[in-house]
Parts: structure tokens; C-alpha cells; sequence
């Protein structure tokens, strides 16, 4: 009897309490958490190599992405502006040819008197704003590499350079550069560069006096300017008759004369 007792108790009982080993080995429950198949190699048929493109292309989830894919597009087209058109230019620009004519100077209608043997060109060489200094270079290479007698007119260095070029096309805001040969007026930078790239520009300078190679005029060095010899560039003088200072009339307001190129 005192040994069925002992053996009770040195029975394991079994406990509410949650034993790990138990719970690690024990094999889940089949209903609660169904088996997953597991695929080994070879793939499953789902992904075989031979068909599987096929198959996700003509399957209702690719066709249901190409759809999105559709309504995305149109959707962002939509919203595109429908209004924007390319605008044409406010100033029409004349385009030469090589099978166009050479233009005649009745085309042109401004004329510049007094500078029918010569290039006359109005620019600046102030670099403020780059393109416009761009242009009056380019312009001024090209009409030199004719080696014919240029009239150079820098707006920057006289300022009644402006205004006599202002009366002369009739408008009060006039861009740079502009061109007249022969008295005639030609055009601007564009005008220049078209009828130097189709072998018109030496058609209009036939006749003009050249000049030397590498000539340089030795009393200004080709700037046109040279300081005032009545107020040394100060522009004012001392009048001794009324003991004052008076404004220097041969200048212009830079202190500067025109020098007469030869």
C-alpha cells in the first residue's frame, strides 16, 4: 500500500502550465494550421519555364494591369494643356537661299547719306549685355574679312551716334547691329550671317574700296576716338573773359573727338 502511494506521487502529473518543450515537438494542429505544400525543384507548374510568359500575359491580372496602365496615360494626357500652340515670330526674320536672287538695294528703304563707298556698321563695345555684344563682334569679324573700308559708329563712346541711327530707320528703340552698305540699309546680325553663309554678302560689297592687309590706321588705332585737345577729356575749359568754368563744345560727353579715318 505505502508503495502504490509512492508511486503516485513520484508520477508526473500533467500541468496547465505551458511546457516548451512540449509546445516545440508537439505537431500543430492539423485544422487550425493547414499543412503548405512545398515545392521543390523542379519548379512548380505555376512557373515552368515552358508557357509561364504565356500564361501571365493572357491571364486577367495582366490584362487588368495593362488597363491601369491605359487609364494612367489617358488620364495624364488629359491634363495636358491643349492650348499651347508654337508661336510665330514677332519679327520675321529674311531667310536666303542659295537659289534666291541677290537682293537689290531697292529693298531696303532706310538710306544713310553720304557713305556710298563704304560699310558702315552702328554697334557697341560695351559687354552689358552678352548677346548683343556677341552680335556686333560677329558682325564686325565678317565685314572685315572683306578687307573693305568699314565706317565703325560705337553708340557707347558717342551717344549722337544713337540718335542719328534712331532718325534714320524711324524707330525710337533699334537693336544692335545694323548694317548699311553702300548707303543703303541692309539689317541686323541675322541678315549678315545668312548672306555671308549663302555667298551673298560679297555680291553687295562688290566695288567697295579695300584696304590693306593688316592695315591699322596709325592716328587712333582703328578706335575712331581720341581725347579732346580743347579740354583734355575734362570736358570744360576756363573762359578767362568771364572767369568761369564752361562746358567743352568740340567733345562729345565722354570727353572724346571723332577721329576722320582716311
Amino acid at each position: 500500500m505505502d508503495r502504490f502511494r509512492d508511486d503516485e506521487i513520484h508520477k508526473p502529473k500533467s500541468s496547465t502550465m505551458l511546457n516548451r518543450s512540449m509546445t516545440v515537438h508537439n505537431a500543430a494542429n492539423p485544422i487550425e494550421f493547414p499543412e503548405k505544400t512545398v515545392y521543390f525543384y523542379p519548379s512548380p507548374p505555376s512557373i515552368e519555364r515552358h508557357g509561364s510568359v504565356k500564361k501571365l500575359h493572357t491571364s486577367s491580372l495582366g490584362s487588368s494591369f495593362k488597363g491601369t496602365v491605359k487609364k494612367l496615360c489617358s488620364l495624364f494626357e488629359s491634363r495636358k494643356p491643349s492650348n499651347l500652340q508654337p508661336q510665330s515670330p514677332t519679327k520675321p526674320v529674311k531667310s536666303f537661299n542659295s537659289d534666291s536672287r541677290v537682293p537689290s538695294f531697292s529693298d531696303f528703304g532706310c538710306t544713310l547719306p553720304g557713305t556710298e563707298d563704304s560699310v558702315v556698321i552702328y554697334f557697341t563695345s560695351l559687354r552689358g549685355i552678352r548677346r548683343t555684344f556677341e552680335d556686333c563682334y560677329t558682325v564686325r569679324m565678317i565685314l572685315k574679312s572683306f578687307r573693305v573700308k568699314i565706317d565703325e559708329r560705337d553708340i557707347s563712346m558717342d551717344s549722337a551716334y544713337k540718335k542719328e541711327l534712331q532718325n534714320v530707320l524711324g524707330q525710337k528703340n533699334v537693336t544692335l547691329p545694323q548694317v548699311f552698305i553702300k548707303g543703303k540699309y541692309v539689317g541686323g546680325a541675322e541678315v549678315i550671317k545668312q548672306l555671308n553663309e549663302v555667298g551673298e554678302l560679297s555680291k553687295l560689297l562688290r566695288g567697295l574700296p579695300l584696304r590693306p592687309p593688316g592695315y591699322t590706321c596709325e592716328g587712333c588705332g582703328d578706335l575712331r576716338f581720341l581725347p579732346c585737345s580743347n579740354c583734355d577729356g575734362s570736358r570744360k575749359y576756363f573762359e578767362e573773359d568771364e572767369g568761369q568754368l564752361r562746358r567743352c563744345p568740340q567733345c562729345n560727353e565722354n570727353g572724346l573727338v571723332v577721329f576722320e579715318v582716311e
